[in-house]
């Protein structure tokens, strides 16, 4: 999958098959949306496009008025957005900035500027709820005209449900800020993770007798937020199971930046003191313990992430032999 920052690439394909959207959490209604899309490419012989935007319009329109606690909750980074849009087979991806000047783009100049000129859409596929253009004047019918003048087919793909749930980027927010990982993963159609770089910390962890790896959320706001059981990817050739806190970390700063702290219930010797710092890894939130909580002091932290090991251990000790009946009643 090739990755632009902009449409004013020689590498760009001349013509493509589009789909427009934020694309946060690409969940089990952006990926039919986006199957429906590879369908309709390989029938006119055009590679796949998205468009997608960053920062999301929501976080523009917060920050330019003064209010940024209103802008939506991020599900994923941008990383973990083109990673799941890769391996749902999309050709190339398109990242605009959302600026003043493409907020301010009537509907018909982000018609004639970025979908014909910008990326030489041949066909279009929105969903049912697309608006777009300065104050989302622009809708599905004035697409439609446009394409038949402009010489674009046009489509829109309606909600889609999982058992009775419209699936939505609102919906997987709802389900992480509850802390219900299971619901999460059903409307995602995984478990929810995230990915990043392992960073240098404070090294607190080690003084407290727990070492962590250290990942940075690049957003304001985290959907999920707490103390959950976690698998880890990429640091051996298996999943290592742990434990991690998404969120502030109020016991022991107050800056208000987001990490994802994670501690593998094994560490593996293999990896040796350091060996995880500079990897990219992927933590898989399987199932929420508990918030975050402001101790009076080390020693109460010390003693919760002691009971919060426990809890994982014991999480996966039960789901270990969930698998092991599950094994033996299938080959009854």
């Amino acid at each position: 999958m090739r990755v632009f920052r902009g449409f004013h690439h020689a590498a760009l394909a001349p013509a493509c098959a589009l789909t427009i959207g934020n694309f946060d959490g690409v969940h089990r209604g952006h990926q039919a949306m986006l199957a429906l899309l590879h369908n309709e490419a390989q029938h006119r012989g055009l590679p796949t496009c998205v468009l997608t935007f960053e920062p999301h319009p929501r976080d523009f329109f917060a920050m330019k008025a003064g209010k940024p606690d209103l802008a939506p909750a991020r599900i994923a980074t941008l990383r973990d957005k083109l990673t799941e849009l890769e391996r749902v087979g999309v050709d190339q991806v398109v990242v605009l900035p959302f600026d003043e000047r493409l907020s301010s783009l009537s509907p018909q100049s982000f018609i004639e500027d970025v979908i014909v000129r910008g990326l030489g859409a041949r066909y279009v596929l929105v969903g049912d709820d697309f608006r777009f253009g300065a104050r989302r004047a622009g809708d599905y019918a004035m697409l439609d005209a446009a394409g038949s003048q402009l010489g674009f087919d046009v489509a829109r793909m309606m909600s889609y449900e999982v058992h009775g749930t419209r699936v939505s980027s609102s919906a997987v927010r709802e389900a992480l800020a509850a802390g219900d990982m299971e619901h999460a993963a059903r409307l995602l159609g995984r478990p929810y993770s995230i990915s990043g770089h392992v960073i240098h910390g404070r090294k607190l962890g080690r003084e407290l007798g727990f070492r962590t790896l250290n990942l940075k959320f690049p957003h304001r706001r985290a959907a999920a937020s707490g103390i959950f059981v976690v698998q880890t990817h990429g640091l051996v050739d298996g999943p290592l199971p742990g434990v991690a806190s998404l969120g502030v970390r109020p016991t022991v700063e107050d800056t208000g930046r987001i990490l994802l702290e994670v501690l593998c219930l094994d560490w593996p010797a293999s990896l040796g003191p350091e060996g995880g710092y500079g990897r990219i890894v992927r933590v898989e939130l399987l199932h929420k313990l508990r918030d975050e909580v402001r101790y009076a002091g080390l020693d109460a932290l010390k003693d919760a992430i002691r009971q919060d090991v426990e809890h994982a251990r014991d999480y996966f000790s039960s789901l270990h032999q969930q698998t092991r009946r599950q094994t033996t009643r299938d080959r009854i």
